[in-house]
């Protein structure tokens, strides 16, 4: 199978068990939102499926290669690669120059590939910041922008590496409303372009905005699957970012979840 295929994944620290036998596939062209409350499992999934946190069992494949015990450079060589939710920019290099910096080969055939054909890191890079709309800031030094186009930077870094699938990790935090819907645009277009994304994100209405499917995850066990909007509307999700049983949920009531982050975050305002 093209893309990315996590299946029954498990993540343990020590007696802690971070993530309990999740699957989810991440194909061409499809934006997969992984959402839940804090402490959901979020983070510990995109590090196992990324190569930085060694799993307890579970099988990862990218476009039908098993790469469980691959290290993580040679899974973003194989195809996947990864946003960080801090920022991991190169403040003294262009923005041109750390997107240039990400097409940089892992193995010495690819270094003499590119010594050959320069110009293929070029297009790459400069398809790059075109579909983040970021073209015009290339010369500029991420620490002269604003946290929203940095945001965007790293977006762009990972997506210069011409990725199969594309793992972000909130890369919406910081961001104001404009910047967020910004955001959502640039990854439907890069989905459109036959990427697939797997988004890790604590904003639910962008992950239910911009996503095909949603995985919902509390205490690292997946309590609900499938399209966005069965997914805002699951009992169990909602009874989740309430922290109540969800059978004190009322399913038919009209509440969702960025309903209820909507009304948490005026109550920390006030």
């Amino acid at each position: 199978m093209s893309g990315l295929a996590a299946s029954n994944i498990v993540v343990a620290y020590g007696r802690n068990v971070a993530v309990d036998d999740v699957s989810l596939e991440v194909t061409p062209g499809r934006i997969v939102g992984l959402i839940g409350p804090n402490g959901a499992g979020k983070t510990s999934f995109i590090d196992a499926v990324s190569g930085l946190t060694r799993l307890q069992s579970g099988v990862v494949s990218v476009d039908g290669v098993d790469v469980t015990s691959w290290p993580a450079h040679r899974r973003a060589a194989r195809g996947m690669r990864r946003t960080f939710q801090q920022l991991r920019l190169f403040d003294d290099l262009t923005v041109r120059e750390n997107l240039v910096v990400a097409t940089e080969r892992d193995s010495r055939l690819g270094f003499v590939r590119d010594l050959v054909r320069p110009r293929a890191a070029t297009i790459a890079t400069d398809r790059a910041l075109a579909m983040t709309n970021l073209t015009h800031l290339a010369d500029e030094l991420p620490r002269n922008l604003p946290a929203g186009t940095r945001r965007l930077v790293g977006v762009a870094r990972a997506v210069a590496a011409e990725p199969s699938v594309l793992l972000l990790d909130e890369p919406a935090a910081g961001l104001d409303t404009h910047e967020t819907a910004e955001l959502g645009d640039v990854l439907v277009g890069l989905a459109d372009s036959g990427a697939g994304l797997l988004l890790v994100e604590h904003d639910t209405e962008l992950v239910f905005r911009v996503s095909h499917h949603v995985v919902a995850l509390d205490f690292g066990v997946a309590i609900a699957s499938g399209p966005p909007e069965d997914v805002r509307r699951s009992a169990a999700l909602i009874a989740a970012y309430l922290g109540v049983p969800d059978d004190e949920v009322a399913a038919a009531s009209g509440v969702d979840v960025p309903a209820l982050e909507a009304d948490q975050a005026q109550d920390h305002s006030s």
